[in-house]
Formats: structure tokens, sequence, C-alpha cells
């Protein structure tokens, strides 16, 4: 963004790489995939690069509020700064966050998902996706993230960019606005678990399995990290993949 300010210029997007997708190995993949698309299809996009800071999310559902406005405050002044109007994210928490809790404090951008975003791609045309693509037919099931899902309504977008892979979709039965946590939300994915004798994560992707699917498809991060260790809990990794939108989406470009 600094480049972008410098020579006077200004990006379609900013695209909000999130704490996981800079740090995490297995969201970095994400990260690249989201950026590959990008590229392909001519976005002209800018990161923050090191003036990225932590949203604030997991800090404010920890419940601790005063380390969150610090951040939130940090970002809107870097954000404003650059007079920054557009923001993607792959994360659903940066999302629900930037979108309904940062106005409160001065932060006013239009925030879009990245699966919504690929799908206004996949519909403008500009995303053009192969023929008989590398998931054609494939038995595919999708997790509604609770920050997408049931916190922001968002149940179509990814299924319609499923739909233009022309995959075949079986739902589980907890899905839409009856969908399951997959354990991480609100900051549980930095503590300890309670006792007891199963893991939220582990229940849902028993249920993913037992759709019969090959791809357990995902919108987040934290979503994909829980998934794929439930897949391991179940020693299911040869048969199951669990894959992010964005990476299926970058696997069938034209």
């Amino acid at each position: 963004m600094a480049e972008y300010a410098a020579s006077g210029e200004h990006p379609e997007v900013l695209f909000w790489v999130g704490c996981a997708g800079s740090f995490d190995q297995r969201a970095q993949k994400i990260t690249k995939a989201f950026a590959t698309i990008l590229d392909k299809v001519g976005v002209k996009f800018a990161i923050l690069g090191k003036e990225e800071m932590c949203t604030g999310d997991p800090a404010r559902r920890a419940g601790n509020e005063f380390l969150f406005q610090m951040m939130a405050y940090n970002n809107i002044q870097v954000l404003n700064g650059y007079e920054i109007k557009k923001i993607v994210t792959a994360c659903p928490h940066c999302f629900n966050i930037f979108k309904n809790e940062y106005p409160a404090l001065g932060g006013n951008y239009e925030v879009i998902h990245h699966t919504t975003f690929l799908q206004g791609l996949i519909n403008e045309g500009r995303v053009v996706l192969k023929e008989g693509g590398a998931f054609k037919g494939q038995k595919i099931t999708y997790h509604d993230s609770c920050y997408l899902g049931r916190a922001n309504n968002i149940y179509e977008a990814p299924r319609e960019v499923l739909a233009a892979l022309d995959v075949e979709l079986v739902e589980m039965k907890r899905c839409k606005s009856k969908g399951m946590c997959c354990g991480a939300g609100g900051a549980q994915m930095f503590k300890e678990e309670e006792p007891g004798d199963t893991r939220v994560n582990w229940e849902r992707t028993t249920e993913a399995i037992d759709t019969g699917a090959k791809i357990i498809a995902a919108n987040c991060p934290f979503c994909t990290t829980m998934l794929i260790d439930g897949v391991k809990k179940n020693e299911k990794e040869e048969d199951v993949m669990v894959l992010d939108i964005a990476e299926m989406v970058a696997q069938s470009l034209a």
C-alpha cells in the first residue's frame, strides 16, 4: 500500500491478509491462492505488509476490550491515512469485525469476504474456469463458518462459487442457519478446551465425513485448521481433504 501511495495510485481493493493468513503455514496457502486469482484476473490490489496488525477480534472475544480498542484505533489510523474504501479478507473474523464493529470507532469501509468477492468475479466473467475443471462432479460438503453464516447471513455466495466449479454438493444435516461451529470461534482457537470426552471440531468433522464427501470446503483459516485436526482424529487423511474455496478456484482457473 505504501508503494501505491508513493506513486499516487489507488488499488481497486485492499487485501487484508490477517494473522492466520500471514503466519500459519496452512493458511498461507489460502493467501497465495487468493492472490494468484487476483493477479490472474487483473484486480489491482494492495496489502499493508508490515503495517498490518491484528484486527483485535480475538482480544475482544476473550474479554480484553482495552487491547481490542488499542489495536482497532491503530488500524483505523493506518487505513484512513491511506484513504482505504474497500477491504477484502479471507478471514470471516476479520470480515465481521471490520464490517460490524469498526464503524463505531470511526472505521467505515466497504468490507467483502473473499467468497463473495470470488462470486462477483465469476458472475462478471472475470474469473474463467476450466471446462471439466479439477473438481467437476466430485462429492463435496461445505462448512458454514459462524462469522460468515449466522453472524452475517452469507450462505449463498460460497455455494454459488462451488456450483460454478460443477461439484456435487452434499449438505451436512446441520448447515446454513443451523450450522455447527468448528470449535475455534470466540478466541477458543487460542486456549485449551475445558474437560470433556470429545471436542467440538471432532463432532463437526465426523458430520462432514459422514456425508461421504471427499473434500470439505471451508471459507475460514480457523475452520480449516480445526477440520484438518478432525480429519486426522478420524484417521481419514488419505480419503478426505480440507480446502478453502479460494484454493479450489485457483486450481480450476482456465
